[in-house]
């Protein structure tokens, strides 16, 4: 299955270093920004966000928190070069990041990560089609039971 990554960086060596790394493996979509983020997942079914936190206008955890709402099942990871415990708490108690991954970074770990984050991805979204599956049959049922109970 080819997934549709978007990577977000103020920094353009960064996204186009990031974007050389899983250009072969899945689609990716890049941004400089957190509001060109949101434009572009108006638009994409994306499975997996890595974003910087420190940017300028909105940072990566203001971007996941936006994001919750638009890409609910999107896996969300934190790419930072900074030791910012605070934001990492509340990346953490917020629930909407998977990983939190510091500059500069090892490619091979990165790769796995996103392996792993994709994973998930796939857990989460098979999960859901489970629930929707379930609602479906029940919603079924009860209609056949009031049938039945009609007659």
């Amino acid at each position: 299955m080819s997934y549709k990554i978007l990577i977000v960086d103020d920094e353009s060596a960064n996204l186009r270093a990031l974007e050389r790394l899983f250009r072969e493996d899945y689609e990716v979509l890049t941004a400089g920004s957190g509001a060109d983020a949101l434009e572009l997942l108006r638009q994409h079914d994306v499975a997996l966000l890595i974003t910087d936190q420190r940017m300028p206008g909105m940072t990566g955890i203001e971007l996941l928190k936006n994001t919750a709402s638009l890409r609910p099942r999107m896996v969300r990871i934190i790419l930072t070069g900074y030791t910012d415990v605070e934001a990492l708490v509340e990346a953490i108690n917020c629930g909407q990041v998977y990983k939190y991954v510091t500059k500069p970074w090892n490619n091979g770990e990165v790769r796995l990560t996103v392996s792993r984050a994709l994973e998930h991805y796939e857990t989460i979204k098979a999960r859901h089609d489970l629930e929707m599956t379930t609602q479906r049959l029940k919603a079924r049922l009860t209609e056949i039971q009031e049938l039945a109970a009609i007659n």
